[in-house]
């Protein structure tokens, strides 16, 4: 029986290298000559923290964080930015969790979507996934695209597709 799996992984290399683009960028710039800001990414926590002396630097980083990202293929979905927060010293902090893997609130309006189609298609979730079978390829087709033209906040990825 055909199958798919939706998913929603990040290339952590991929959100490394556009770190170092950022912060290549923000170094070169004038506004930020002699200015003590740090972009620091915590692959375990999955987090990017950048402190910065103030609202308006912290603007010009997370603008060059967005635009070296979307270049380098990272959805910006995947990028929940927190709220700016003084850190002490004049600094200001700010917080950006990369999200990755499916929740289960997601999940469940993902295979609500599919079952409002009627469509002989079955969905279920898999812990961070969800699998999506049925006896027609054209019906997982159809599926992917209803997912794609929904607006749902999570970078979503259609792997394993098999016939």
């Amino acid at each position: 029986m055909p199958s798919f799996d939706i998913v929603s992984k990040i290339d952590f290399q991929e959100v490394d290298n556009a770190l170092n683009m950022a912060k290549k960028e923000i170094m070169n710039r004038y506004d930020f000559k002699d200015s003590k800001t740090t972009i620091d990414l915590d692959r375990k926590e999955k987090k990017i923290k950048i402190i910065t002396e103030d609202k308006m630097k912290m603007n010009a980083i997370i603008e060059a964080i967005r635009l070296r990202s979307s270049k380098r293929g990272i959805d910006l979905r995947s990028l929940q930015f927190k709220g700016i927060e003084e850190a002490g010293g004049n600094m200001v902090r700010q917080i950006i969790e990369v999200k990755e893997g499916v929740d289960t609130d997601t999940a469940r309006n993902i295979v609500k979507m599919i079952k409002n189609t009627k469509m002989k298609v079955q969905a279920e979730i898999q812990d961070q996934q969800v699998r999506v079978s049925g006896k027609k390829i054209d019906d997982l087709q159809s599926v992917i695209q209803l997912l794609k033209s929904s607006n749902l906040e999570v970078a979503l990825q259609y792997v394993n597709l098999k016939g």
